[in-house]
């Protein structure tokens, strides 16, 4: 008598290949992750000291600056035309870390090791990233408890307006980084890039003065900075809920006009969207 097989042993033994590799490369996303946080609440003196330059920057500059500066110059008090350009500032340092601890990993041979593990190196790369934007996120958070400071109210729609926005421009810098730091073997020329890349970009986003102020040639480079949309994107957001606040005279303008603030969102995203494709193309390339 012929015994038949079950139905269900007579599936490919290929068919569960795809849900245990999606857990797989989910674990290791969660792991990168996992380490920035626990790095995050390790090392509170690094945090403090991250969160301290924008802080001094707000509160001594803006404060000193700002009693010279006649507020219908800049549509708002000078502290608050700052608070935009100090968030970024807070998402540029863990994106930084991003970038310099990828060769930090590839100098010790962590790196070497990691990509020994069963997963795609995207899914390395995007674990690495989405930690820094996350640790960017929590800083953002603590620097928003001083909206108050700088004369915004303590408002939910406009602090979540705030971090959701604060989050993209975290995204896109990290990715920029990233990009920078992927082909490079030394930390020190890493360094040497940021301060000659990342810097101007911050001077150059309208972050500390007016772009008004700014010769054409600077004007110019201000209207491809992804850091001008990522602060022009956090002044509407004031504006928004805050009318008069927002300094929204002095951003970005296309022939005479500001873009829709969705089209700003949508270019600082697609900006670290290429800038990540970018840098994933390198690091796909062997050791």
């Amino acid at each position: 008598m012929t015994r038949t097989l079950p139905h269900r042993l007579s599936l490919p033994l290929g068919g569960g290949r795809r849900p245990v590799r999606l857990r797989r490369e989910l674990r290791a996303f969660h792991a990168l992750v996992q380490r920035d946080l626990l790095r995050l609440a390790g090392q509170p003196l690094q945090t403090l000291l991250m969160l301290l330059n924008p802080m001094l920057y707000l509160l001594l500059l803006g404060g000193g600056i700002g009693a010279l500066i006649p507020r219908s110059q800049l549509g708002a008090g000078y502290q608050t035309y700052l608070f935009p350009g100090m968030l970024i500032m807070t998402a540029q340092a863990p994106a930084i870390m991003v970038g310099l601890r990828l060769i930090t990993d590839r100098e010790s041979g962590y790196l070497r090791e990691l990509l020994m593990a069963p997963v795609r190196r995207a899914t390395l790369l995007l674990g690495n990233c989405a930690g820094g934007i996350l640790v960017a996120t929590i800083q953002g958070t603590v620097l928003l408890s001083l909206a108050g400071v700088v004369g915004l109210p303590y408002d939910i729609i406009l602090l979540t307006l705030l971090l959701t926005a604060m989050a993209l421009a975290s995204f896109t810098i990290t990715a920029l980084a990233v990009a920078l730091a992927v082909g490079l073997r030394r930390a020190e020329t890493f360094h040497m890039l940021i301060g000659l890349v990342i810097t101007p970009l911050l001077f150059l986003s309208g972050s500390f003065f007016p772009l008004r102020a700014l010769p054409g040639w600077a004007r110019l480079l201000a209207d491809v900075n992804p850091l001008t949309y990522a602060v022009d994107l956090l002044r509407r957001c004031i504006a928004l809920r805050v009318p008069g606040r927002g300094a929204t005279a002095d951003g970005i303008e296309w022939a005479g006009r500001h873009p829709a603030l969705p089209l700003e969102a949508g270019l600082l995203l697609a900006g670290g969207v290429l800038a990540l494709l970018w840098a994933s193309h390198r690091f796909n390339r062997p050791e």
